[in-house]
């Protein structure tokens, strides 16, 4: 590839990776603080096996995350299978039936689709079957919709509102913690009792605050993204409110036994050098896209964000315009990552999806997309959604090849 132009735009977004650097270092002091005043010791990396009854170090991490999301407790798992499955557990666990829920973010992710029942084919698992009823209210120009949040809430018969802060598989921007504070006083000036609830998934760290700062209830991410900084194995959280985290926790293991159990098995080591680890490999990850972003634009492509503005989550996506193109950027990655760089992958059938999906990720973690990696459905405009780069040079390297092989 062109040397001359990776120069000129590794110039060019200088300004930009500086910015990232100074967030970087205001989140590392919130952690390292954090793992101080909760005086995380020795023993508490230590594990647990069978229940785990009240186990000290799987506790300690949640005092941990606690203190750093600013929550009254949390629950951090990794029984938790997925963010879709954490998510799943909050919502079956705050929602009862003939209860509504509403989301002011539009569509959810394709799996939360799933599992609220609202896809082509309804799950009899999903809270549809069990009675639990769902709306909408699209963003307007990227941004909420105050007034008609404002008026539909003033019903008063609205459980919880969801806020879904990353901007799954669809073309809308991510919403910033800025933006969510202000719909967050807007409910709050009709509704005092609603449940809000943030999905958190691909933007922790990449802003100075957290959900819970600007007076989220409860908010949900998961550990194969950026809290677990590709050295986490398994696993999930919930953060919030004391009472919702018990709910949760019920609905994770058993009624009347909640937080009491579950065995750490061997992760909490990986779990608290994974969240020691986060605010950098964010970092790296946030410089990753900038990359990408300004390459891409520059070779006629259109991008978004743009390399220059303010992000909300590591996602950037690039429209290819062709099943083609898609399709050879994503086998680019794979060919530029540290594991299976040898395999092709090509579109199919997954569970939770209406459509095909190309995934690429030659990843230490198996669905590890804080790692570098690139998916996308099958379907017009044909977007690539790309994110992770543990390290800011393997991200490089990796947007290279998968240029270089889609422009074979």
């Amino acid at each position: 590839m062109n040397k001359e132009l990776i120069e000129k735009v590794e110039e060019e977004i200088k300004s930009e990776t500086e910015k990232i650097d100074r967030i970087c270092t205001k989140n590392s002091i919130k952690v390292i603080k954090a793992f101080q005043e909760c005086n995380l010791q020795e023993m508490h990396l230590q594990s647990s096996t069978g229940y785990g009854i009240e186990e000290i170090g799987r506790n300690k991490i949640e005092e941990i995350y606690s203190k750093i999301f600013k929550a009254e407790d949390s629950l951090v798992r990794a029984q938790f299978i997925s963010g879709t499955h954490a998510l799943a557990i909050t919502l079956s666990a705050l929602l009862r039936p003939n209860e509504k829920m509403l989301s002011i973010t539009g569509a959810p992710y394709d799996t939360l689709q799933t599992v609220i029942g609202i896809g082509k084919e309804v799950s009899k698992s999903s809270l549809k079957a069990y009675g639990i009823e769902y709306e909408q209210i699209e963003l307007v120009n990227n941004d909420f919709d105050i007034e008609k949040i404002k008026e539909r809430l003033k019903k008063q018969d609205i459980k919880l509102v969801e806020i879904q802060r990353s901007r799954g598989y669809s073309t809308r921007k991510s919403l910033t913690i800025e933006k969510i504070e202000k719909a967050i006083k807007a409910i709050r000036e009709v509704n005092k009792n609603v449940i809000i609830m943030v999905d958190n998934c691909y933007g922790e760290f990449v802003e100075e605050k957290e959900p819970i700062e600007v007076g989220a209830d409860i908010a949900v991410g998961s550990l194969m993204k950026n809290l677990g900084a590709g050295i986490a194995t398994s696993g999930a959280y919930i953060v919030g409110k004391k009472e919702l985290i018990e709910l949760c926790a019920e609905r994770l293991t058993a009624p009347g036994i909640g937080k009491e159990i579950g065995p750490s098995l061997g992760q909490n080591t990986l779990l608290l050098k994974g969240l020691f680890f986060a605010p950098q490999v964010v970092a790296s990850s946030v410089k990753t896209a900038i990359f990408a972003s300004c390459i891409l634009e520059k070779l006629g492509y259109n991008v978004e964000p743009k390399y220059n503005e303010e992000r909300a989550d590591i996602v950037q996506t690039i429209h290819l315009g062709s099943k083609e193109k898609l399709v050879k950027f994503c086998q680019g990655i794979q060919k530029g990552s540290p594991i299976d760089s040898n395999v092709t992958p090509e579109p199919s059938p997954m569970g939770g999806y209406e459509d095909e999906v190309i995934m690429a990720a030659g990843t230490f973690t198996e669905g590890s997309t804080i790692e570098l990696s690139c998916d996308g459905p099958i379907r017009e405009p044909y977007i690539a959604y790309l994110q992770g780069g543990l390290t800011y040079d393997y991200g490089k390297y990796g947007i290279i090849k998968a240029i270089e092989e889609m422009e074979k």
